[in-house]
């Protein structure tokens, strides 16, 4: 009686064994997909002349740092989106405070070799001004310092999105537009730079929402949540969101959110849109050419 064949271990026959979970492809299409992006991913350090193409400078995203842990996990999440969209291109996190990495430590780690700080920051204020270019400037590694991430349309579609998510009305009737606003809620700051760059944020999003959208202020400027939404009422404006224009949970959001009269949108966050961001300030700084399905979209 002859013994019967053990069963066949199919792993062998994919590049790599199995997926993660243990799941077969689900077909030829998807395994050639798989060698096409792992071959991709090989022929793009090489240059058409064989020769091996420099590393491009590491992008550094600077965060601000934030005791509520899910700041840290928010930012985390940003980062490996940023990372998705160009596997090739070395990403790096830092912390203004707060939270490590501390942004001295990630340069230290990069030795001479070049790198892009792109601010997690929202406008131009003290940090941008004054604590990143002189964390860059003390680092050996060749750095440049990126504008921060607003104003910018990007920013304005990460604030639409998150609207829209908390229950904001993508179609407005003339009555619902009449009786509804915006307030935009920022950190603040005492530089007039950054007031002007939260203002010109809330312009760009009223042109979107066709609905007036007045700023405030967590802090260091007025007006607050608050005394925008006694104001916006005094001007018989009743369905009152607030947009959050925070890159991550934090003390700040929460407290803004709390003196919603309506909804209140969630803070930017890791949307896709903030990671095409990162990577549209990254590519500015530098002067390179983005990819054209990325230019459109990043068109200021």
């Amino acid at each position: 009686m002859t013994a019967s064949n053990p069963p066949r271990d199919e792993s062998h026959d994919h590049p790599g064994g199995l997926p993660p979970g243990g799941a077969h492809l689900d077909s030829a299409a998807q395994l050639m997909n798989r060698i096409s992006s792992r071959l991709g991913s090989r022929l793009g350090v090489v240059s058409l002349n064989g020769t091996r193409r420099p590393t491009p400078p590491a992008l550094v995203l600077v965060a601000h740092g934030s005791r509520d842990p899910r700041a840290l996990s928010t930012v985390r999440t940003l980062v490996e989106r940023v990372r998705e969209l160009r596997p090739l291109l070395p990403v790096r996190l830092g912390h203004i405070e707060l939270n490590e990495p501390f942004l001295p430590d990630t340069l230290a780690d990069l030795g001479d070799s070049r790198a892009v700080l792109v601010p997690l920051l929202l406008g131009r204020g003290h940090h941008v001004k004054r604590d990143i270019p002189e964390a860059a400037a003390a680092a050996r590694a060749d750095t440049r310092v990126a504008a921060p991430l607003g104003p910018h349309p990007l920013l304005v579609e990460t604030l639409y999105a998150r609207l829209v998510e908390s229950g904001w009305r993508t179609t407005l009737s003339d009555a619902q537009r009449r009786g509804s606003a915006v307030v935009l809620a920022a950190a603040g700051s005492r530089d007039p730079d950054s007031a002007a760059d939260t203002r010109r944020t809330a312009h760009l999003l009223a042109e979107r929402l066709g609905v007036p959208v007045v700023p405030a202020y967590a802090s260091a400027a007025a007006p607050s949540v608050a005394g925008a939404v006694r104001a916006l009422t005094a001007r018989g404006r009743h369905r009152i969101a607030v947009a959050s224009c925070f890159a991550a949970p934090g003390r700040f959001a929460t407290e803004c959110a709390e003196a919603a009269p309506w909804i209140a949108a969630a803070p930017l966050g890791a949307h896709p849109a903030m990671a095409r961001l990162v990577l549209h300030r990254y590519a500015e700084t530098l002067g390179t050419p983005e990819p054209s399905h990325e230019r459109a979209l990043t068109s200021a």
